[in-house]
């Protein structure tokens, strides 16, 4: 990456849309711009787990600004990640289509795991260089992700389904400030996160960090009325809930340095912090500079670096976890991807899909890990289901329904295959698994294939059937199985 390019991350939180632009210098991010709009779509969420139409409203209207602001930005200067409230909600296809339109770019929906990889990466990377180990906590609008690392590398990670969004509406709803309501809160935060003392116990980090949201907003409060700036204690929190109790009403609270974006998730937000505080016997954490936003920034610089996507360390590490045949996996990647040339033209938007396709053939068979029985199920399963560092939830379905559909009867997958892209990516995988039955690289270059209007056509050249009658009887089976979809196969085998 040239020095001075500029690179964008965008952070879709429940209670804040954040955008961060900084430029590239030396292995290094130089802030240019950073805005923030309080959204608070976490609070849009209903019963259902529907998004209002009033809070999807509210992310248009942000995301429409920030699209201005990054006219002229390529797709790989820019990185948008959704996190829990998009996890959560059931209708979030409906707000990401229109997101990603109004956006220009797109926009990741990522798993807790991989929210707290980022959290973790922005925070290290704006803290001196130590080999202290780090207990790096973030409390988001409806979740709290926990990570224990040391310089920047994670180490462990959780995300906990609670933050100051959900735990101010549950407990707070009628913006009361009591001594009953902090404590039913805090039992209820505590029972929460009592799983993370196994995970993450107090022997196995030295400092406490705290990564944006609450434990900043918290830390900016203290100071600015008296307490040491740059850290968050015990004793600043006790004092913080009793002025909040002595108020009785969030109308009533008045403090030095409140900001009013903050004012209506402060109280769950303090009480899942006072929660972590007891649990971990905390006596102070320091507010961190780095967040998710900056994470994602450097994971950019990493995904332009030879072997520094992560993404590609997490397809080796599941090959290797599943006991994949590796010989294999390169035979039916190198063969699809060949064959996926043939019909998507040489842009940038099919480099990527080719790049997903090879990874997908790289894990075809990781379910027979499982069972041999239906592995391609076990396959799909694993993926749809795994933490997998780098990969956004989509991401992974996609793999996942490729895995699912690499032979065996289509009908399955007639959803995803109303996708041309995805037709012609699931075409090339299970071509490539047809033609590497016999576990050796095929002649695979006396193929040709073609698209056009809808048709898929494969011709062979002269003798091949001959030479290989195994798989000339395969790929009869295989234009009988496209038959039942919308798409129309033929073949000319020779």
């Amino acid at each position: 990456m040239q020095n001075g390019t500029l690179l964008a991350a965008i952070d879709l939180g429940s209670n804040s849309f954040r955008l961060e632009i900084g430029r590239f210098h030396s292995g290094h991010i130089e802030r240019v711009e950073y805005i923030k709009e309080s959204v608070r779509q976490g609070s849009g969420l209903d019963e259902e787990k529907n998004l209002s139409l009033a809070a999807m409203q509210r992310g248009w209207e942000c995301l429409a600004r920030f699209a201005e602001r990054l006219h002229g930005f390529k797709r790989q200067q820019v990185r948008a990640v959704a996190t829990q409230t998009l996890r959560e909600a059931k209708n979030r296809d409906e707000f990401l289509r229109r997101a990603q339109a109004v956006l220009g770019f797109a926009i990741e929906v990522v798993s807790g795991h991989e929210e707290a990889r980022l959290i973790y990466q922005g925070v290290s990377r704006l803290l001196p260089q130590s080999v202290e180990k780090r207990l790096v906590v973030d409390i988001g609008g409806r979740s709290t992700e926990m990570i224990v690392g040391q310089g920047y590398e994670s180490q462990r990670m959780e995300s906990y389904h609670l933050g100051s969004v959900s735990w101010t509406n549950t407990y707070f709803a009628k913006g009361i400030f009591s001594a009953a309501a902090f404590k039913t809160a805090d039992i209820a935060a505590k029972a929460e996160l009592d799983q993370a003392l196994d995970c993450f116990p107090p022997s196995e980090w030295h400092v406490a960090y705290g990564s944006s949201g609450t434990v900043g907003a918290v830390g900016d409060l203290l100071a600015a009325n008296g307490w040491a700036s740059g850290v968050v204690t015990r004793p600043g929190l006790d004092w913080l809930v009793d002025r909040m109790i002595k108020a009785g009403h969030i109308d009533q609270f008045r403090v030095e340095g409140l900001k009013d974006e903050r004012r209506p998730v402060l109280s769950g937000g303090v009480s899942v912090l006072r929660a972590i505080f007891d649990l971990f016997d905390i006596q102070h954490m320091v507010p961190a500079q780095g967040a998710l936003r900056q994470g994602a920034l450097y994971d950019l610089i990493d995904r332009e670096t030879d072997g520094g996507d992560v993404r590609e360390r997490t397809v080796c590490w599941l090959a290797e976890r599943f006991s994949a045949d590796e010989a294999q996996a390169q035979r039916v990647s190198a063969v699809s991807t060949a064959l996926f040339a043939q019909i998507a033209a040489l842009d940038e938007r099919n480099e990527r899909y080719s790049q997903k396709l090879a990874w997908a053939a790289r894990l075809h068979e990781i379910g027979t890990h499982i069972s041999h029985d239906r592995s391609y199920h076990h396959g799909a399963y694993i993926l749809d289901n795994v933490d997998a560092p780098g990969f956004s939830i989509p991401e992974l379905h996609r793999m996942s329904q490729l895995v699912l559909g690499q032979r065996g009867k289509l009908r399955k997958l007639e959803q995803s295959l109303a996708d041309e892209l995805f037709a012609k990516q699931l075409m090339c995988l299970r071509l490539a698994v047809l033609l590497c039955h016999a576990r050796r690289m095929p002649d695979h270059a006396s193929i040709k294939l073609s698209y056009k209007l809808g048709a898929f056509r494969l011709v062979t050249q002269t003798g091949w059937a001959k030479r290989y009658p195994q798989s000339a009887w395969l790929l009869d089976q295989e234009l009988l199985a496209w038959q039942k979809t919308a798409w129309k196969f033929s073949a000319d085998i020779r």
